[in-house]
């Protein structure tokens, strides 16, 4: 193998592809990035498989030899991160047919690098998914879905399914659900396109029946890969009883997808409330931001005082042998007086994800579900459970 390329190039798309390479791999072949030059379409593909999570990716070179090759992920990442800007030259050795070792040697304007390689014969392929009509989704729903939903996901192994981001199809609209026991977000994204002349709509796919749980981690990887791309480009969803595939022009990632029923969480919605409460929520939460400086580590809780009677929202910390904050901000308050306290991390993490700069609580009794829900625009729904208040 032997090919010509930009250093810019070839560390942003490894720096992508290994982000999928296992830190403690169980065999040494995983700990490697996965190279093919490919002299016809002029690409290098880089790929990175854990036995999980697949991430594959080209940039574009000068192939003068095509070939495959296994690198050491870490290590060549580190040192391509490291050359100067400019053209790269990776050659790689042929190898003995007796032996499996093989030697890269990466050339700069700088200097002269040389790393030890494996074949790539063990490497493990990617998974495909057959005779299955993808469904085509726009970016601008995905990462509507995403950034609304993923930071509520469980982060405890014990949960399997907890851990991962409900997709459910209707017929124009894809909603995302994320929950970790104590708080839920859920997010309807349309799937329509608006055409170039602004009238016509292009329909992504027809969602109806469609639900997959995918894993948190896998979803953080593909917001990255979304991030560079068009609102309006498409993606396909390949989906079997197993694996999702992920495709979006040369960049492609795979995961398994998580088993067992994901809880009905539409029945956890409360659909009627004796008070609710509006205000602004960047001011919100930069009165959470400061008080949260006393929020008592041990229970990091934070009251909230309705009065109605002088439309205001009042927030107060108490933190044992450290001291204590408040802080009042005007809301235009319906029923009656009232106290609820709650997590303060779960609920700066829920208005950060809120998409207006308006936004409304809906609430009952002080044990009881809260609504957090934008006022005007996507249509998503922050459920947190209060905590109780002990006097």
């Amino acid at each position: 193998m032997k090919l010509l390329c930009r250093q810019s190039d070839l560390n942003s798309n490894l720096a992508l592809v290994s982000r999928a390479v296992s830190s403690r791999p169980s065999h040494p072949i995983l700990g490697n990035v996965l190279l093919r030059a490919d002299a016809e379409q002029g690409r290098l593909y880089l790929t990175a498989f854990d036995l999980s999570l697949g991430i594959q990716t080209s940039l574009s070179a000068d192939v003068q030899e095509e070939g495959l090759v296994t690198l050491p992920a870490k290590l060549f990442s580190e040192i391509v991160a490291r050359l100067p800007e400019g053209d790269l030259t990776l050659a790689v050795a042929e190898t003995t047919e007796d032996s499996d070792s093989i030697t890269a040697t990466l050339t700069s304007d700088s200097g002269r690098f040389q790393l030890r390689g494996l074949s790539a014969t063990e490497y493990p392929n990617l998974p495909v998914v057959e005779a299955v009509t993808p469904l085509m989704l726009p970016v601008a729903a995905l990462n509507e879905g995403l950034r609304g939903a993923l930071f509520a996901a469980s982060t405890d192994d014990t949960k399997q399914v907890l851990t991962g981001v409900h997709f459910k199809g209707t017929a124009d609209s894809l909603e995302f659900a994320a929950t970790d026991g104590h708080r839920l977000a859920v997010v309807e994204a349309p799937t329509q396109i608006p055409a170039e002349d602004g009238e016509a709509v292009v329909q992504g796919s027809n969602l109806e029946d469609f639900s997959v749980t995918i894993p948190a981690r896998a979803l953080r990887e593909l917001e990255r890969i979304l991030s560079t791309r068009q609102d309006s480009d498409l993606v396909s969803l390949y989906v079997d009883d197993t694996q999702v595939i992920f495709e979006l022009g040369d960049q492609r990632l795979t995961s398994r997808k998580l088993e067992g029923a994901y809880p009905a969480y539409q029945q956890l919605i409360p659909r009627s409330f004796r008070r609710t409460a509006s205000m602004e929520r960047k001011r919100l939460l930069s009165s959470l931001e400061r008080v949260s400086v006393l929020a008592d580590q041990k229970n990091n809780l934070v009251k909230f005082s309705l009065l109605p009677d002088s439309n205001q929202l009042q927030l107060a910390v108490e933190a044992q042998d450290l001291g204590n904050a408040q802080e009042s901000l005007p809301a235009d308050i319906l029923g009656e007086a009232g106290d609820i306290a709650f997590n303060i991390k779960y609920l700066m993490d829920g208005l950060k994800a809120l998409p207006s700069n308006d936004i409304q609580m809906q609430l009952n009794e002080g044990n009881q579900p809260v609504i957090f829900s934008p006022l005007g625009g996507l249509k998503m729904t922050y459920l947190v459970m209060p905590v109780q208040i002990v006097r």
